[in-house]
């Protein structure tokens, strides 16, 4: 049984200090049992002699210091993960959300997680589908990935993580594929519209849904990733799954870290936030990957809201730093109703090469996919020239460019968030765009492709 202290000293916000404790360790769960009978729950945040100071997961609000106890419980936040949980909703704790019952767990696993050795790690390589074809042909997400969405408030990043979570497969296989979705401090409305989109579309039976809501306590919110990558690792290591992690949005995730920071008066960093910052979101994107002798894998999209739209402010920046590329979405083709509004040149798959080519996806590939990219750019360049110098100051090849860059926009980029493209309908529609530039300007591709599929 565990020990029960009466000895809270003081009660500050979220924090509370408990006197005369003995054998308490760092992030250990603990109860408090009111004078009614309610028990809250909170964590260790510290450890100093004989005194702990606790965080409250729920409000201090109500609680007597003199008829209050507390019972440490020896263990830190832990998760009871069972292949029942797949079609479910969660809160950021894991408990049920959809009012069904508990699931009865194969086995309870502590939410930080165990690091996974860089040695035993697998190289991703193994081409996913999202049916996105500014994704699947221009930056290509590879199994074992971890590859953000870089949006901007009121941009649609919940419509487009919706359609990946119902559209991605590994193809060629049939071996299961799981998503697990973390929600992280967003509205009522948008955790609705995830778990509507999903019941609607049939994808819930495959998905398990996390959702913290942005009036559910800071604390909260910093655990609601951490449970979705456990439930991800023991789907993905120990059943054998393929899981796809995504999580939105970061940006509160980091605003909850800052805000228990600041109650502990800790020294800020950049902006406010904690210094330990790049450490903290690298706990969790690193916990993505393949494992060597495993069938399994864990690919991540976080989704970031850049606030005002700066991809140097330091959410974003430390993202960056630790994932492999970015997709961005930009106002500018949202404006013009492109969707989903993805900005090509900007965004980046560092692990494209391994995923395409011959047996992946298609032979030419990765050659149909470097002349969108500068036929675009060029494409933007005279357009802008255009705007500038006017039309006559264009030659025709130019013209031409400034042509495709708009058809590209339309054709490729824009396909609604309904639409499921496999690679082939993608590659085809490339083929088509280029056809409106003539075929000397097509330099970085083979001719023996251009013999097959040029004009076609």
């Amino acid at each position: 049984m565990p020990k029960e202290y009466r000895t809270i000293q003081e009660v500050a916000g979220p924090l509370m200090l408990i006197k005369n404790v003995s054998g308490v360790t760092y992030n250990e769960l603990g109860e408090i049992e009111l004078a009614s009978g309610e028990r809250r729950r909170c964590k260790v945040l510290e450890v100093n002699g004989s005194d702990a100071l606790v965080q409250l997961f729920e409000s201090s609000a109500g609680i007597n210091l003199s008829d209050s106890k507390v019972r440490f419980l020896g263990h830190g936040i832990e998760l009871g993960v069972s292949e029942a949980m797949l079609g479910r909703v969660f809160d950021g704790l894991g408990h049920p959300k959809d009012g069904k019952p508990e699931i009865i767990p194969e086995k309870r696993a502590d939410i930080n997680g165990t690091p996974m050795n860089p040695a035993a790690r697998n190289y991703p390589e193994e081409f996913i589908q999202t049916g996105v074809s500014a994704i699947d042909g221009l930056n290509t997400l590879v199994r074992g990935q971890k590859l953000p969405i870089f949006s901007g408030s009121g941009l649609p990043h919940a419509n487009l993580a919706a359609q990946i979570a119902r559209q991605a497969k590994v193809r060629g296989t049939n071996e299961k594929f799981a998503v697990v979705f973390a929600a992280i401090g967003i509205t009522f409305e948008e955790a609705n519209f995830f778990v509507e989109d999903f019941k609607k579309t049939g994808a819930m039976e495959r998905t398990v849904l996390f959702i913290n809501l942005a009036n559910d306590p800071a604390i909260e919110r910093i655990a609601t990733p951490r449970m979705a990558l456990t439930a991800a690792e023991y789907l993905a290591f120990e059943c054998g799954m393929h899981v796809l992690v995504i999580m939105t949005d970061i940006t509160n995730y980091a605003d909850a870290l800052r805000e228990v920071s600041a109650a502990r008066k800790e020294v800020p960093g950049r902006r406010g936030y904690p210094g330990y910052m790049y450490t903290d979101l690298a706990t969790l994107y690193e916990r993505a990957g393949r494992l060597k002798g495993k069938d399994g894998s864990i690919t991540l999209i976080p989704i970031l809201s850049m606030p005002e739209d700066d991809k140097t402010h330091p959410i974003p920046d430390l993202t960056g730093y630790i994932t492999e590329g970015q997709i961005i979405l930009s106002r500018e083709l949202y404006r013009k109703n492109i969707a989903p509004p993805i900005d090509v040149l900007p965004s980046l798959s560092r692990l494209k090469d391994k995923g395409i080519g011959k047996g992946k996806t298609r032979e030419d590939h990765a050659n149909t996919m470097n002349q969108l990219f500068a036929a675009y750019a060029r494409g933007k360049e005279a357009k802008e020239l255009m705007v500038i110098l006017g039309e006559a100051a264009l030659s025709d090849v130019d013209k031409l460019y400034a042509k495709f860059a708009d058809e590209f926009e339309k054709q490729y980029v824009s396909q609604g968030y309904t639409t499921n493209r496999t690679i082939e309908e993608t590659l085809e529609i490339g083929w088509k765009l280029l056809s409106i530039l003539p075929r000397s300007e097509l330099k970085r591709i083979k001719d023996e492709y251009l013999d097959l599929y040029y004009g076609k």
